[in-house]
């Protein structure tokens, strides 16, 4: 079977080019992944409004990279990512490591225009729900709804490819999996974390596979109020984003 072939198992949703893997890396690969960023130098971490983060492979510019060498226990996991997914033309050199505590989050976002259009992201710790909404220059196109807009075929989509397409919607990830999307996924959606330690699940576009994980039952509860099926965020996240930068400088002078 073809690295094509294994990938389409794990296809989620409406959109062609998302993928959920459940267990991707073992318990033991986590923690030996967690203790390496616990025990990077303090100035490794770069505290932000919402959460802290460290930066590995180098310095990201508009033209490119200005690169420096991933630790061995990094490349481990981005060999891994780049050979079982075959979505990168060449191996991963750049990755962001994102710390959350239960109430934080990142606002919704889409990657710069330098990194090749595939971003893989491993998640660890605590699970969450990452939201997917349409880039808002769907919104301007079609208005609020379909409905308001005069022709929707505009923006090169008639209105079933709208609805089929371009609605928001939401990925559980679980410890210990992992998240790839590209294409149409990466360039017409924002992504995002709501800064709250409860989380909606219902819905999710892979919640069956996330479901059938074992430990899901001990990590989540029904809304007494509503019935709506809800996340408690109750311990930190970490997240790996994994991407390719295509250009390469070794002399920022040089651009």
């Amino acid at each position: 079977m073809s690295v094509e072939e294994k990938l389409e198992g794990f296809r989620v949703g409406q959109i062609p080019t998302l993928f959920y893997i459940p267990e991707f890396i073992t318990d033991e690969e986590q923690t030996h992944l967690l203790n390496n960023i616990d025990g990077a130098p303090v100035s490794k971490w770069k505290p932000l409004k919402n959460r802290r983060l460290q930066n590995w492979g180098g310095v990201v510019h508009e033209k490119g990279l200005l690169p420096q060498e991933l630790p061995s226990w990094l490349t481990k996991i981005t060999s891994k990512i780049y050979e079982s997914s075959g979505l990168f033309p060449s191996a991963v050199n750049h990755v962001l490591i994102n710390e959350y505590h239960p109430d934080q989050g990142i606002m919704p976002h889409q990657d710069g225009p330098a990194y090749f259009p595939v971003v893989a992201i491993l998640s660890l710790g605590s699970p969450v729900v990452m939201d997917f909404s349409p880039h808002p220059r769907f919104r301007l196109c079609h208005g609020d709804s379909v409905d308001q807009s005069p022709d929707a075929e505009a923006c090169g989509h008639g209105i079933d490819e709208w609805d089929r397409d371009y609605h928001p919607f939401s990925v559980l990830m679980m410890p210990r999996s992992l998240l790839i999307f590209k294409d149409e996924a990466y360039s017409n959606f924002l992504h995002g974390i709501t800064d709250d330690p409860q989380q909606c699940y219902e819905g999710a576009v892979n919640e069956a596979k996330a479901l059938s994980e074992s430990n899901m039952e001990k990590l989540t509860e029904e809304d007494s109020n509503g019935g709506d099926k809800i996340l408690h965020r109750d311990q930190t996240r970490v997240s790996l984003t994994c991407r390719l930068v295509p250009k390469v400088h070794k002399n920022l002078f040089r651009f």
